[in-house]
This record gives C-alpha cells, sequence and structure tokens, in this order.
C-alpha cells in the first residue's frame, strides 16, 4: 500500500511538472479560461511597445482603481497589436500570458503586496518601427489592403498594416457593429496582411522564373518574340494594354512582366517540378511564424490540363498567397535562398526595464540556392531599373529589387496591385510587401505605397 501511495505521488508530481513546463503558458493564455480573472486581479496588464519606445497598448488606471486598456495610436496598429475583450487576438492574445506575469523586483512586490496593491505586468517590447508603421497606414490612404515590410538578415517584423481597420479604444462599439444588418459583411477584423489570400498576379512570376532556371541551366539562353498578344490550348494571354514587347530574354520578361513569355514558359515546364518548386517556396506548405495566418495555395499537379498553366504561370488561376508569405519569398531571395523566421517580439522586460527574456530568432529555411536567388536578383533589379517598377525606383538614392503585379479577381477587369521588393539590392535592408485591392489607373499602386515606406526608412 506504501509503494502504491508513493506511486501515485510520484505520478501526481510528475504531472504537475510537466504542466508547469509545457502547458502552463498555453492553458493559462487560453482566451477561454476564466483563470485569467484571476491573474488579473493580482496584476495590472503589462504594456505593448515599439521597438523605437513608443507605447502601443497601456493599463490606465483612475482615482476609484478601475482599469482600462489604451491603444494610443488607435487603428494604427489594431490588427498587429490586436485588442484585450471579446476573446483577444493579435499579441494581445499571443502573449496575454507574459502580459498577466510579474517579474518586478522582490522588494516593490512586498511593498505593493502589504499595501495590497496590484504588481504590475512585463512589458511586451516588439519589433515594429512606429515611423514605418505610420507611413505604411498612411501610403495606403482610403484603399484597403496591406502592408508588411520585414529586416530579411534577421526576420524582424518591421510593420504590419491591415486596411480597413479599427480602433481597438472603441472594441465594444466595433462588436457590436459587425454583428449588426449593417456590418454583417464587414471585413475590418481581418489581418489582410497574414489572413488575406489574394491572386498573386505578376509577383508569381518568381515562382515560374525560378522552375524555369532549376529545369533550364542554360536559362540565359531563353528568347521569346513577344507579339503583345498568344494563344496557348486555346487560352488567349495578352500583356498589358496589348504591349508589344518585341525579343526578350528571361530578365527581360521579368522586367517587363511579359504575360505571352511568362506563358510560352509555363508551357515548357515539368508540372510536377513546377509543383515542388512552388512548395519549396511554402505554398500548400505551414509558415515558420508564430502568427495566425492564412495557408497559401497552389494546385497544379501532373493531372493538370495544360490549358491551366498559361493562367497559372502569370499569377492568375486558382493560386492564392498572402502578402506576409509574398515577403518571406522575398526575404529569402535578398538573403542568398535562406529565410529567417519571421517574429514580432524582440523581447520581455518587468516594469524596470530589465531583461527577463530576450527572443531571437534563430530558425531558417532554405526555400532555394545562393546562385538561384543571386539570378532572381538580378531580373528583379531590371524590373526597379528599366521595367514595371522604374517610374518610381530607377532615380531613387538607394537600390531596390522587386517585382509588380496586377491580379484579376474577377472576370470584370477588377485588379488588385502588388509590389514586393527589397532596398539596398548589394546589402538588402528591409523587404516590403504591398497589396492595394479594387487598383485603378486613377489610384495608388503597390509599388507607390512600397516607394513611401522606402522612402521613409531611409530617411532617419
Amino acid at each position: 500500500m506504501t509503494y502504491l501511495m508513493v506511486l501515485i505521488f510520484l505520478g501526481l508530481f510528475g504531472h504537475l511538472i510537466y504542466f508547469m513546463v509545457h502547458d502552463a503558458k498555453k492553458i493559462i493564455a487560453d482566451p477561454h479560461n476564466k483563470r485569467q480573472d484571476y491573474y488579473s486581479e493580482y496584476i495590472i496588464r503589462g504594456d505593448i511597445v515599439s521597438a523605437d519606445g513608443q507605447v502601443l497598448a497601456t493599463t490606465v488606471t483612475d482615482e476609484d482603481g478601475n482599469e482600462e486598456r489604451v491603444y494610443p495610436y488607435k487603428d494604427v496598429f489594431a490588427h498587429v497589436v490586436g485588442y484585450n475583450d471579446y476573446g483577444r487576438s493579435g499579441i494581445e492574445l499571443d502573449y496575454n500570458f507574459e502580459l498577466l506575469t510579474t517579474n518586478v523586483n522582490i522588494v516593490s512586490r512586498l511593498k505593493n503586496d502589504l499595501k495590497s496593491d496590484k504588481n504590475p505586468g512585463d512589458t511586451i517590447c516588439t519589433t515594429l518601427d512606429s515611423r514605418l508603421q505610420q507611413e505604411a497606414y498612411d501610403a495606403l490612404g482610403d484603399a484597403s489592403g496591406a502592408v508588411v515590410v520585414i529586416e530579411p538578415s534577421t526576420g524582424k517584423i518591421l510593420a504590419m498594416v491591415s486596411k480597413p481597420s479599427f480602433d481597438p479604444n472603441y472594441i465594444d462599439e466595433v462588436w457590436d457593429y459587425i454583428h449588426s444588418d449593417e456590418g454583417s459583411e464587414s471585413t475590418i477584423m481581418l489581418n489582410r496582411a497574414t489572413q488575406g489570400l489574394y491572386a498573386p498576379g505578376s509577383t508569381f512570376k518568381i515562382v515560374t522564373a525560378l522552375e524555369y532556371i532549376r529545369e533550364n541551366p542554360k536559362y540565359e539562353n531563353y528568347s521569346y518574340e513577344c507579339e503583345g498578344v498568344d494563344i496557348y490550348n486555346g487560352v488567349e494571354i495578352g500583356c498589358s494594354d496589348g504591349h508589344v514587347h518585341g525579343t526578350v530574354d528571361l530578365k527581360d520578361s521579368v522586367a517587363y512582366s511579359c504575360n505571352t513569355s511568362f506563358a510560352n514558359i509555363g508551357m515548357k515546364l515539368d508540372k510536377s517540378s513546377y509543383r515542388k518548386t512552388a512548395e519549396d517556396l511554402l505554398f500548400n506548405s505551414k509558415l515558420p511564424v508564430d502568427i495566425d495566418y492564412s495557408e497559401s495555395s497552389f494546385v497544379i499537379d501532373k493531372n493538370t490540363p495544360s490549358d491551366q498553366i498559361p493562367q497559372t504561370a502569370i499569377g492568375q488561376g486558382d493560386t492564392n498567397i498572402t502578402p506576409l508569405h509574398n515577403a518571406m519569398i522575398m526575404c529569402a531571395i535578398a538573403n542568398g535562398g535562406i529565410l529567417k523566421k519571421p517574429y514580432l517580439v524582440d523581447s520581455i522586460k518587468n516594469v524596470d526595464g530589465a531583461v527577463v527574456e530576450k527572443i531571437k530568432s534563430s530558425e531558417t529555411k532554405e526555400l532555394m540556392n545562393y546562385k538561384e536567388a543571386e539570378a532572381l536578383i538580378d531580373m528583379l533589379t531590371g524590373v526597379c531599373e528599366y521595367g514595371t517598377a522604374s517610374y518610381y525606383f530607377a532615380y531613387t538614392d538607394y537600390s531596390v529589387a522587386g517585382k509588380t503585379g496586377t491580379a484579376e479577381y474577377d472576370n470584370n477587369g477588377n485588379c488588385n496591385s502588388w509590389f514586393v521588393g527589397f532596398s539596398n539590392v548589394e546589402d538588402p535592408d528591409i523587404v516590403v510587401s504591398v497589396i492595394v485591392e479594387d487598383y485603378t489607373e486613377n489610384q495608388l499602386s503597390g509599388s507607390y505605397v512600397a516607394k513611401r515606406v522606402f522612402d521613409a526608412y531611409y530617411d532617419k
């Protein structure tokens, strides 16, 4: 009997240790866990701050001890920082455990306990740059869309904007609106940067070009005569505005975003290998990020009818991608083929500023080899020097490599505008991924928004 009691005790003790090590944070962070109310009775929810020290979320206490969660930047950081009610979202949700944990020094804790005062929760120090976030938000104007800015050498996410947005200071009113008849179809709560799935348009020509490079070691010898329109397996493919590009090689095909050339390339590719390359670039795959996101899709396989290939090769068809994923592909290109895991939180500090935990992304994934990345960089530089993005980037003080895209999303010619690229080509500084919904020639483009962000980065 004694041995049985010892075994039971050891089993319970082992379970407790396992819970403390593996499950405590997850369970306490669960928004449905009522124990969170217990923690909030003893701890003032900690702050969330930007990399440049700006307060993004804080708890204000009035004279009667009533607490209110305040978001000084209102709707600018709404999707990425989140809100602290109705189940929580964003960083407020992902780091709920840390925000309700206190590492205040022992003297202060004893004083607070003696006075029955709450202890201050820890501070979440993000990688977000308030200037870049504000500029990206302003650059989008009244358009719906998203902007993601990442430092490719580290994986730090410097900005993440989604529009339309909402003010988390008035989350009660926002919640009532989206559950009303008037707001039932509203998408203001959707983080378009991570959860918005869009046809990639011509930004997908990066994937098609990479597959062609892999199948054709002498890809520099590629040549095609663009006449503005061509027909492949009964499918008519035309270049933008019927533009005739003449004789183009692979670099020119990328630079001018020549649809007929890329349809021609697509028809030459091995379907199974094409799918593998897309999946090497994380289509149909889980992304190495600790952020809620939608999974991008690529449907071509060996059984796909050939008449679907031309549209797929130019980024139409059934292919979908998020702005975050597009940024990650460009990060790998900028970083010689290696993707550093993107992350939003740099460190956790106590109220006195002492570092409790330093969070550094060490995870990497090779999406392509160095030579493949170098070949793509050369082509993407052409886009910005003399191609479709040259209007914005040919004469900047900094160099840019990138890809534009105009993606139709219905049969009426309605389009979204893309730009994804990086600055300082020889030693990349930042990657910017932009989607502008419902683009027309009279509205701002993805390239315009990206240039605003690049300019802000170098205007230090």
